[in-house]
């Protein structure tokens, strides 16, 4: 019989790790693993990423959360940037020529810190040097011969200037004014009431002569400027060839130690004349002004362009760089310039500028999370400008928008060599591949993550080695075979399936934790499989709130779940809830009514928008297979509305399609169905059962609902035959099959089904397409054939009726 012929047999419910097969006591005896699992695809490809020096060679890596994409990729990464070298140092300068625009210098790794170091203390060195010097003893000879020169020219000439100007009856006299001329009487100066009584002629010759001494006097003035203008530069001339002669030496040693660098030669050429130029800053005191501070913070401002700012320090790496940046802000990204407050004003210099990750990645490899990228504006077009100019520039997010200009320095961008690694779903790579040109020509790798592999023995073994070093990175319990054991049927129920295991480490990772948890409770030295079981219940437990609120329901008689009777054209389908990290099954009543009609099946979801487009599709099969099986003789006359009893939201998915079908089949035959058992399972137009997802969901949850309401050895669920194999059955399941008070079937037909919910044959047509009497498709076919007859006798009828009726009104 049919109803034996697919019946599930317990050893099928599930597959269980023998413990047996272990050859340790605790994992405590395994060399932990190293890398992840079964990934040989992504890692063909991140390497084959990595290995392409060409632009646009950057990586994807495309998966599911906690399928170890990072760990890969640090794997990865690392082992390719040790065989590669450390990158450069770098440092941004002062710029002499343009102090707006800092220069950037690049020297080998290591050598950054020890040209700062050099530098600050070879500035140090010349400052005081140019000190000593300027303040020498010969300096100070040399200085006073200029100036006791200048004085006894200057003394001379005022003399020769003061002979000149009695010969014309007037002296020349020094006050706050300056210098001027003053009339003479009799050898002495004129008073005002003397030059009043003086007649018109008389004051008009003393105007006159007064006219030729001031024009003497005046020009004596020019000379004594340029007297005083050759005097300073001849003590500039002075002092610098003395500072020169003191700081050259320091300056040849840098130079020529960094001779293999043009830019830095360069730099500290300019650095040396702007000393010299600038030496007054270092050798005059302002003790008695009263803006000694003032004076003292220009003198630090002064100094402080002689700084080097390293912002690129790689003297610690043994190998190229790989950065992990999980928190990339679009400063933490690309750098950014500090400012700092002087007496209410912001201001900042090149030593301001600060690196971001993709400096310090420069030269070696960045790994970045998409999902922080697209929650940091901006990033995105950044980091594609970086990748596609090779270029690293430094500036405000408030001036790449163009929303503000306070900044004032436009640092040197600095050559940028880097391999980014983009981590994320396949739903972003989908979204960039398809609406930003730009990620097409950037990301040209792309490395896909499974989120399952076969459960073959060697897996098994490394699922061992991977608790082994959870266990030894956390300081946890390690585990007894029989708890390995538990976590690999974890792994397999994870991804539904008896052949597979799951890649997302992080579930295993939660449950190793957990168990570890429930093991310290029990002073246990290690982790047994009834911890890891009880993790397991306990984690269940914490989630399943809902589910047993709906069971809660059903027992009360709120939801209307029958599983001891027979009813016509009623069936308990089976659907799956899922919120968050948990799902599980409840049943739900499906009602078909048939009657004679043209509208064809009904969808009551559908017709007041509570139906997916997947679940109307399958409804709408249904019409297909009826009109294939019974309308090859006949029209189908068949009106029939399907709905789902006592639900108030959306429908979707196809998984209820064959329940639907038993229904209206029932509706048809005005045969019962018996309600102890729940069917899942889509159909297609032939007839053939079709695999759908949840089963295990949908079992347990059936199964709770009959326990409730009391096992009696007839209840069970029909699943599509293509699902067995993915069946990881709760022990309490397998031990109520083994024990014959619940049944699992699985079907390949529709027919199959018939006969297992109806205790009736389904019945084969003959020859002559005719089915056998008293089977569920004759009893469907003679329904139908009986309302096509009804059918076409009412047009005749109706026709007659309008014709009597118009001849007796005529």
């Amino acid at each position: 019989m049919t109803v034996n012929k697919c019946r599930v047999k317990p050893k099928n419910l599930k597959k269980k790790c023998n413990p047996g097969i272990f050859k340790f006591k605790s994992t405590e005896e395994l060399k932990p693993l190293k890398g992840i699992i079964a990934q040989e695809r992504a890692l063909k490809a991140v390497s084959l990423g990595i290995d392409i020096e060409h632009l646009g060679y950057n990586v994807y890596l495309s998966g599911a959360v906690g399928c170890g994409k990072m760990t890969l990729a640090r794997q990865v990464l690392e082992n390719k940037a040790k065989k590669e070298p450390v990158p450069s140092d770098w440092c941004y300068v002062y710029n002499f020529k343009n102090p707006d625009m800092p220069k950037a210098l690049e020297l080998p790794s290591g050598q950054g810190k020890v040209f700062q170091k050099t530098v600050a203390e070879n500035v140090e060195k010349v400052i005081d040097s140019i000190i000593k010097a300027l303040s020498s003893e010969e300096v100070e000879n040399k200085r006073n011969q200029i100036l006791n020169q200048f004085m006894e020219e200057t003394n001379r000439r005022y003399l020769k200037l003061e002979e000149e100007a009695r010969a014309y009856g007037f002296t020349i006299a020094r006050n706050e004014a300056g210098v001027t001329s003053i009339p003479l009487k009799d050898g002495e100066i004129m008073s005002q009431e003397d030059f009043v009584r003086l007649s018109d002629e008389e004051r008009n010759e003393i105007m006159k002569k007064g006219s030729i001494v001031q024009e003497k006097l005046n020009d004596a003035l020019r000379q004594y400027r340029e007297m005083e203008k050759s005097v300073r530069e001849k003590i500039r001339l002075l002092e610098s060839e003395a500072a020169r002669e003191v700081i050259e030496p320091y300056f040849n040693k840098l130079i020529d130690k960094y001779k293999n660098f043009p830019k830095v030669i360069q730099y500290l050429q300019e650095m040396q004349e702007d000393i010299l130029e600038n030496k007054d800053n270092f050798t005059k005191s302002h003790e008695d002004s009263p803006f000694n501070f003032l004076n003292h913070m220009s003198r630090r401002s002064v100094l402080r362009k002689y700084q080097v700012n390293l912002i690129v320090d790689n003297s610690e790496l043994k190998h190229a760089p790989v950065i992990i940046e999980k928190n990339p802000t679009y400063a933490n990204l690309f750098g950014q310039i500090e400012y700092e407050g002087e007496f209410g004003i912001l201001s900042t210099d090149f030593s301001k500028i600060k690196a971001g990750a993709v400096h310090k990645a420069n030269g070696g490899y960045l790994v970045l999370y998409v999902d922080d990228i697209l929650n940091n504006f901006y990033i995105w077009d950044k980091l594609k400008k970086v990748i596609k100019n090779q270029e690293i520039s430094i500036e405000s997010i408030g001036k790449m928008i163009g929303i503000t200009n306070t900044e004032t320095l436009q640092p040197e961008p600095i050559p940028c060599h880097i391999k980014v690694v983009l981590i994320g779903e396949p739903i972003y790579y989908y979204l960039f591949y398809n609406y930003d040109n730009d990620f097409q020509k950037l990301f040209k790798v792309r490395a896909d993550f499974d989120v399952e592999m076969d459960r073959s023995r060697k897996h098994i073994n490394d699922y061992a080695r991977f608790i082994s070093s959870v266990c030894e990175s956390k300081g946890l319990r390690h585990f007894t075979p029989d708890a390995v054991a538990e976590v690999i049927d974890y792994g397999s129920r994870l991804v539904e399936h008896q052949d597979k295991l799951t890649a997302l480490f992080n579930k295993l990772e939660e449950i190793i934790y957990e168990a570890d948890c429930w093991a310290k409770y029990d002073n246990s030295e290690l982790v047994t499989g009834e911890h890891v079981r009880k993790a397991l219940n306990e984690k269940k437990m914490r989630s399943s709130l809902l589910e047993d609120k709906i069971q809660e329901y059903i027992k009360e008689g709120t939801l209307l779940i029958d599983t001891k009777s027979w009813r016509i054209g009623e069936i308990n389908g089976l659907a799956v809830y899922e919120l968050g990290d948990y799902s599980f099954g409840k049943p739900v009543r499906i009602t078909a009514k048939t009657f004679m009609g043209e509208k064809g099946v009904v969808n009551i979801e559908r017709e007041i928008h509570l139906s997916g487009t997947i679940h109307s599709k399958g409804v709408l099969i249904l019409s297909g297979f009826l009109g294939a099986k019974y309308a090859q003789d006949k029209p189908l006359s068949l009106s029939a509305s399907l709905t789902f009893e006592q639900s108030y939201s959306g429908i979707e998915g196809d998984s209820a399609s064959s329940a639907e079908l038993y229904a209206l089949l029932s509706s048809l035959a005005e045969v019962p169905i018996f309600q102890g058992i729940a069917v899942t399972g889509s159909v297609n137009q032939n007839g053939e059962i079709q695999p759908v997802g949840g089963v295990n969901q949908k079992i347990e949850g059936f199964y709770k609902v009959c326990k409730e309401q009391g096992l009696d050895g007839r209840q069970g669920v029909i699943i599509p035959k293509q699902n067995v194999p993915q069946l990881m059955l709760d022990d309490e399941i397998i031990e109520a099959v083994k024990e014959k008070k619940f049944n699992i079937w699985a079907v390949e037909h529709i027919d199959e089904g018939l006969e297992i919910l109806t205790g009736l044959p389904a019945g084969k047509p003959d020859s002559n397409g005719k089915y056998p009497p008293s089977t569920i498709h004759y009893m469907v076919d003679n329904k139908l054939r009986q309302w096509s007859k009804k059918q076409n006798r009412y047009p005749k009828e109706r026709n007659s009726r309008r014709r009597l009726a118009g001849r007796s009104e005529w």
